[in-house]
């Protein structure tokens, strides 16, 4: 547990010093659950929107938050992330009562290059070399669909990539954002550029990750996804994380892509959910069902396509429809990009504007490739 002076940080004027703790989400915690811990009233998540109650059961286990505490060790305000942009603060206001709201995660961003040759394996090595084991996972999330890392790498082969960080309270905060990379596999670069949300080669040619199915048969699109949209009358971030399909009720629900079972049950005011895990990066949450298919459990395997529930509107829900989110490395990403996207290459307009976007990138990653070949070639003309 790390213990700070958070006055600054969370800007309530409470008089004197009042002391932060840095702390983890626990396992099974609900927002109710929170409120019950700590002696706080239930009716105020009760007077919450629908919006902000399925927001709250988007807080996620072991995500770290931040308490303030009064000498007393009441709490005087909790920040608690959910996702990457928002925040969810429960603080006391000076008439002693206790508020809930969501705001905008306060963050600095980093850009950093990294140059260096595979000893071991591109995963291991780029940990080794910055500690950051979410951005070995997300480097050899960008590249496994296209290449054979585990027999096209080799000692010795070149890794280079440009990548923005996100800084919380001086912590690495979410995942790292990779803006280029090259892999040099049997003296080829293999380069990746990202690009209006989606990762092209050098020659605009689309890498793709994943390809899901449409879990359900719908009328229509009832809430798209969102990452942080600004509520034109509250002025207020609201993201949507997921895809809301309006569907009759009682419709079939089918798994987008294989997998196993990590969660089914009741989940606040998600209702009855399934979780399916794809691979050790991909999670998929199906939500408000009315019924599951006879047989899943926790671990169960499901094929794509596999039927595992029927459309409902348990939970927070307005009316029958499913709530679909997809998860990458647990980043909430747009489920129709997925569904949506085809292997394709950019042409025409927006080839050149592709183009010019990623000359900088190009170049400061072939300047870093140069001046590691010329050390190495020094190195060998002193010995």
């Amino acid at each position: 547990m790390i213990r700070f002076i958070l006055a600054w940080l969370f800007c309530v004027g409470f008089g004197g010093a009042a002391v932060g703790q840095r702390l983890v989400w626990e396992h099974g915690m609900t927002l109710l659950k929170f409120f019950d811990k700590h002696h706080i009233d239930p009716k105020i998540y009760y007077n919450l929107s629908y919006q902000d109650k399925e927001l709250g059961t988007e807080i996620r286990a072991g995500v770290p938050y931040y308490v303030l505490k009064d000498d007393k060790n009441q709490l005087l305000q909790v920040l608690v992330p959910v996702g990457e942009s928002v925040q969810l603060r429960l603080y006391k206001d000076r008439s002693g009562q206790y508020n809930l709201d969501f705001i905008p995660i306060v963050y600095s961003t980093t850009q950093k290059a990294l140059n260096l040759r595979i000893k071991r394996s591109a995963y291991h090595d780029l940990f080794k070399a910055t500690g950051d084991a979410k951005l070995a996972q997300e480097f050899i999330g960008v590249y496994q669909k296209t290449l054979n890392l585990k027999r096209a790498v080799i000692k010795d082969d070149q890794l280079s990539l440009i990548y923005t960080r996100k800084y919380r309270l001086n912590q690495p905060f979410g995942y790292p954002t990779i803006k280029a990379a090259m892999l040099q596999t049997h003296r080829r670069n293999h380069y990746v550029f990202a690009y209006k949300g989606k990762y092209y080669d050098a020659l605009g040619r689309e890498v793709v990750a994943f390809l899901l199915e449409t879990p359900v048969h719908y009328t229509r699109i009832s809430s798209h996804f969102s990452s942080g949209r600004m509520h034109p009358i509250l002025k207020q971030i609201r993201p949507h994380y997921g895809v809301d399909f309006a569907a009759k009720k009682g419709s079939l629900i089918h798994a987008a892509a294989d997998g196993y079972i990590v969660s089914i049950g009741r989940r606040g005011g998600y209702g009855n959910e399934i979780e399916i895990e794809h691979g050790q990066d991909l999670r998929m949450v199906y939500a408000h069902m009315s019924a599951f298919a006879r047989g899943l459990h926790v671990h169960s395997y499901v094929k794509r396509g596999q039927v595992i529930g029927k459309v409902g509107s348990t939970g927070l829900s307005t009316g029958p429809h499913l709530h679909f989110g997809v998860y990458l490395n647990d980043r909430p990403v747009d489920p129709l990009g997925c569904i949506r996207t085809a292997k394709n290459q950019l042409s025409g307009h927006e080839k050149q504007l592709f183009s010019q976007a990623i000359k900088p990138y190009l170049k400061a990653l072939e300047d870093t490739t140069s001046f590691e070949y010329a050390q190495k070639e020094n190195t060998k003309n002193t010995d």
